[in-house]
């Protein structure tokens, strides 16, 4: 059993930890993080799941970019202490947050990483996507949260700085009561003990 639960300030150190365990030391070097700087992620999408044990066993991030004008959630960093890894915890993790952010009315995600992974949950290689180097543009991908939201949007990918979005993503940070309680999940039941977040 796992509690998940948005992630809050106070939990930040410990996700942290988690992604230097779970990733190469210089992850934070890649051209992904450059987009995040100085931008607030999506905090009512950044989820971390806690064993009933207490330690953060895995967390996932989201922050706004936009291509052009069109507005994206860029997915990531996604993890899973090693401890835990194959027991299916990331997969709920992105379902449960895909289904999130549909409900929100979030258009369009993209995240960089590997298609044949990736594509069990419909993200598929985005062309005339542009991330910054040295991002392989074959591990550029993307999934329409609404039908149709990819059609027509290309190039550069950018920090998203506009004041109106900032201004939204600071509000749900400010409002506690945008930010959902915690619920007791049961991955090997697929959903069952987890209500809506």
């Amino acid at each position: 059993m796992y509690d998940v639960c948005v992630e809050r300030p106070e939990d930040t150190p410990e996700v942290e930890a988690l992604y230097d365990l779970c990733f190469a030391p210089g992850r934070t070097a890649l051209s992904s993080y450059r987009l995040r700087d100085g931008v607030p992620p999506v905090s009512e999408l950044c989820l971390i799941m806690r064993s009933t044990a207490g330690g953060i066993t895995a967390a996932i991030r989201y922050w706004p970019v936009r291509i052009g004008d069109a507005l994206v959630l860029l997915l990531g960093p996604i993890a899973v202490h090693p401890t835990a890894q194959g027991e299916g915890l990331g997969a709920w993790l992105m379902v449960e947050n895909l289904d999130r952010a549909r409900a929100m009315g979030w258009a369009r995600v993209m995240l960089v990483g590997d298609a044949p992974y990736y594509s069990r949950f419909g993200f598929e290689k985005l062309d005339g996507v542009e991330m910054p180097p040295p991002t392989n543009p074959d591990r550029v991908l993307g999934l329409e949260l609404r039908p149709g939201a990819w059609v027509d949007v290309s190039g550069p990918v950018e920090r998203e700085t506009r004041p109106d979005v900032l201004a939204g993503l600071a509000e749900i940070v400010e409002t506690p009561s945008l930010h959902a309680d915690c619920v007791e999940i049961d991955p090997e039941r697929r959903g069952a003990g987890a209500g809506p977040m």
